[in-house]
């Protein structure tokens, strides 16, 4: 009952070394801390919210059961992370309606605002991550969400997916250049000089 009762403060690795002992409190523990952060990466990969949440279950049942691959070398939330996006390719591809290799348009150039008043326009419409990335043609959500949120390298994004290396890079650098023009604030906090938009990627 003690040792239950400090799960909470524990190490992710101390929980996953439990785990892998059979404690399936402590693996529940995981859940509760990454639960949120696994969804919400499959929301972005392009998921509907009931089908991020079924991936997101099956992607912890798979990493309970290959908890004893997990070595604490990264995080374990970046661990399950590539588990459920690999998962989502899966289902992305069973159900792949979209053409990876046709070339995708340029966005319009949004209208500008000038003075004070545009200004306050502009930050008043500072676009959420999520807002952005939806924004993006699918194959480059797609590509960039597997290689930032899911920590694929572009080999690996473009193995799972079945698609040339070169169209993978093409893809990701289409999407992020993108978001830093989507993304850009007026105090370069969130824009091209800044990686806070990066690192909402990841969570």
């Amino acid at each position: 009952m003690a040792l239950k009762s400090t799960l909470p403060v524990m190490h992710d690795v101390e929980l996953a070394t439990l785990a892998a002992g059979g404690r399936r409190d402590a693996f529940g523990e995981l859940v509760r801390r990454h639960g949120s952060a696994v969804r919400g990466l499959l929301r972005r990969m392009g998921a509907e919210a009931a089908t991020a949440d079924d991936l997101a279950q099956d992607a912890f049942l798979a990493a309970f059961e290959q908890i004893t691959d997990f070595r604490g070398d990264g995080t374990f939330q970046a661990w399950v992370k590539r588990i459920a996006a690999r998962l989502y390719v899966r289902h992305w591809r069973k159900a792949a309606h979209v053409d990876l290799l046709a070339e995708t348009p340029e966005p319009e150039d949004a209208p500008r605002h000038d003075g004070e008043e545009g200004h306050a326009h502009r930050v008043a419409l500072r676009i959420d991550l999520d807002e952005a990335l939806r924004s993006l043609a699918e194959p480059e959500r797609l590509c960039v969400s597997l290689c930032y949120g899911g920590g694929l390298s572009h080999a690996e994004a473009a193995e799972a997916l079945n698609t040339p290396l070169g169209t993978v890079k093409s893809h990701v650098k289409r999407g992020l250049d993108k978001l830093r023009r989507r993304l850009a604030s007026p105090e370069g906090d969130g824009g091209p000089n800044g990686q806070g938009w990066e690192r909402r990627v990841h969570g």
